[in-house]
């Protein structure tokens, strides 16, 4: 029986088969597909197609503005806060399991988000005046 174990958990190469070939289906429909739009779908182009179209609203000014840095600076910090609190959830499900070591481990947690977010807002990361 324990022979049986160790020879089904084996890995070997025809193991990886099924990925490599989802992988070359996938390849070949996206290839496909642009080599069928693009030799296959009509090539009327003119004028009024060629313009830049702005969801029916006349367009105005150059696309090329620049963006102020804090709306990226506050984007940026959302996806980091956002992905931390994604670690609650382990957390949530487990927690009897983790007992007092756990608690332990999720207030350290805490209390360094808590740090960074403190430091966040002290150097006004998140003030929008200027």
């Amino acid at each position: 029986m324990f022979i049986d174990t160790v020879i089904l958990s084996a890995t070997t190469p025809f193991s990886y088969f099924p990925i490599v070939l989802q992988l070359i289906a996938a390849l070949g429909f996206v290839g496909l597909t642009m080599f069928a739009t693009h030799f296959l779908g009509p090539k009327r182009k003119t004028q009024d197609k060629l313009e830049t179209f702005e969801s029916g609203i006349e367009r105005h000014g150059n696309a090329r503005q620049p963006v102020a840095i804090k709306y990226f600076l506050v984007a940026i910090l959302f996806v980091l806060f956002d992905v931390e609190v994604i670690f609650f959830y382990p957390y949530a499900i487990n927690f009897r399991l983790l007992g007092w070591e756990g608690f332990v481990a999720m207030l350290m947690f805490v209390a360094f988000f808590m740090v960074g977010f403190l430091y966040i807002l002290k150097k006004g990361a998140l003030k929008w005046e200027d």
